[in-house]
């Protein structure tokens, strides 16, 4: 396996089955392991939507078969490293066992967070900052986050009281400790243990029993969708199917034509002008994004195929099936705003340091949530150059648009000319933060901003030094709750769409 960084390989621990499929594609056995469960997960979730259906099998038989295609994934696709999922799921299990109610959410916070770091530390200094193309520490982040879920909606439900709680919390909390076998299958179903998403705990148990779809259905405005038979996802998996293609033909006639160390090059810094370097970083970091488009999107297919994601109707009377959706591309590819585009990216990430870091921090949420997200993703110094550049970003750009944007509202055309301003500031200053998190370490990402003049640090802070700014405390998670957040809530509410964090 080559890591992104260039120099460093290590050998794969995973099946060597598919081999002689990943030497003719010239792909690493790794990534072609991954497609290739995924792509059988697929078949399974039809096969266990149709004759594991929750009228035909009880309960227990579908957590374990989920439970058992889900170890055997993931024992094939990381072998022996497998073993830091199953360890960690045990060890917090046994947390949530014999934990008081009033501190079981701060012990596995703790071990889940602190076995995942040790991890990360461990993978950095054997790798030498490589970034593995599929490696376990991907679950294993996906497992953090549905540990710490489950464990604050059961402190929740059994450690406060209920008035205390907020609207999203009351809806989600747990009133009883899950079985074994519960347990096991919310964090090791073959739906999302390669690839996630991370769900709510009542939404899963929900949808084993049966019950998933029909409360959704009570939620929903309108009336007599309570009397329909269960809808069919197919319509959804077929487009979400498109969408996994589509992105993963763009991947790979488009992403390797354009590497993102270019941007780093000796070369092209000290020959290509300005615009021309600020222009290839734009495409280099377009150029990143269909790989996540193809394994969230696939992902949600898989789950939705299954019968797991529907999240009612909406106001035209069409069926959702974006419960537990990861992305809106077209958001993302038209925001006009830095929020608009983070609200429709990794929307589940996002939710979930709502749930557990954002509603519950005392004071600096803000802050406080991107540093969670920053240790979540990593010890890459790239990641954090990420995040802590966003802060000023995410708050310049709302002080901008304060005082600006009632200008250009008085008529069409100049809202127009607006959005496309906008479009273009929203698209050159996500390509400008989120370069290093890609370059992962120091020396690159101090080369690229250097090679930048610093431009959009210097621009956002000229503008919260000028322009009059009312910070209140919830500049994040403010108003609209961000895709990936609303995502959590709104979805769980059937309102719009939802809020969402750093990838």
């Amino acid at each position: 396996m080559v890591a992104a960084s260039g120099n460093v390989v290590s050998q794969p621990t995973g099946s060597a089955l598919l081999q002689p499929i990943s030497q003719r594609l010239h792909t690493p056995l790794e990534q072609v392991n991954f497609v290739a469960c995924q792509l059988v997960a697929l078949l399974i979730a039809f096969w266990f939507r149709i004759y594991l259906n929750p009228s035909t099998a009880h309960p227990a038989v579908r957590h374990a078969f989920a439970t058992f295609v889900g170890v055997y994934f993931a024992v094939f696709c990381f072998g022996w490293y497998s073993l830091h999922i199953f360890t960690l799921v045990l060890l917090c299990y046994c947390i949530m066992v014999t934990a008081s109610v009033t501190n079981v959410h701060r012990y596995s916070f703790i071990m889940a967070m602190g076995y995942l770091t040790l991890c990360q530390i461990n993978r950095v200094y054997i790798f030498n900052y490589g970034i593995l193309a599929t490696d376990f520490s991907g679950p294993l982040m996906i497992i953090t986050q549905k540990i710490t879920t489950l464990a604050f909606q059961l402190h929740d439900g059994l450690g406060r009281s209920f008035k205390a709680l907020t609207k999203d919390q009351q809806q989600y909390s747990i009133k009883k400790k899950p079985s074994f076998l519960e347990y096991l299958s919310y964090h090791l179903n073959f739906m999302s243990v390669l690839a996630g998403p991370c769900s709510n705990f009542q939404d899963y148990i929900a949808f084993i029993e049966g019950r998933h779809i029909q409360l959704k259905l009570l939620n929903s405005k309108g009336n007599g969708y309570t009397k329909l038979s269960n809808p069919s996802p197919n319509e959804a998996v077929l487009y979400k199917l498109f969408v996994t293609a589509a992105s993963l033909v763009v991947f790979v006639t488009f992403t390797k034509a354009f590497p993102i160390l270019y941007v780093v090059d000796e070369t092209f810094m000290r020959k290509a002008s300005f615009l021309k370097r600020l222009g290839y970083l734009y495409i280099a970091t377009q150029a990143c994004k269909p790989k996540y488009y193809f394994a969230w999107t696939l992902a949600d297919a898989v789950n939705n195929a299954a019968g797991y994601g529907f999240n009612g109707v909406d106001d035209k009377g069409k069926f959702r099936w974006d419960l537990i959706s990861n992305l809106n591309i077209w958001n993302i590819e038209t925001a006009t705003s830095f929020k608009m585009y983070i609200d429709n990216w990794n929307i589940q990430t996002a939710a979930w340091l709502k749930r557990v870091c954002y509603d519950r921090a005392p004071k600096y949420r803000t802050a406080l949530t991107f540093i969670l997200s920053g240790v979540w993703h990593g010890v890459y110094p790239g990641y954090y150059f990420t995040f802590v550049t966003a802060i000023p970003v995410m708050l310049s750009a709302r002080a901008m648009r304060n005082n600006f944007r009632h200008f250009f509202t008085t008529s069409t055309s100049w809202k127009f000319l607006y959005d496309i301003v906008t479009w273009i500031a929203t698209q050159l200053a996500i390509c400008y933060t989120v370069a290093p998190f890609v370059l992962l370490s120091v020396g690159p990402s101090i080369q690229l901003y250097r090679s930048l003049y610093f431009y959009l640090h210097i621009v956002c802070l000229l503008a919260l030094i000028i322009l009059p700014t009312k910070l209140n405390g919830r500049v994040f998670f403010k108003g609209h709750e961000p895709n990936e957040i609303k995502h959590s809530e709104e979805k769980q509410h059937s309102a719009d769409h939802v809020k969402n964090h750093m990838s």
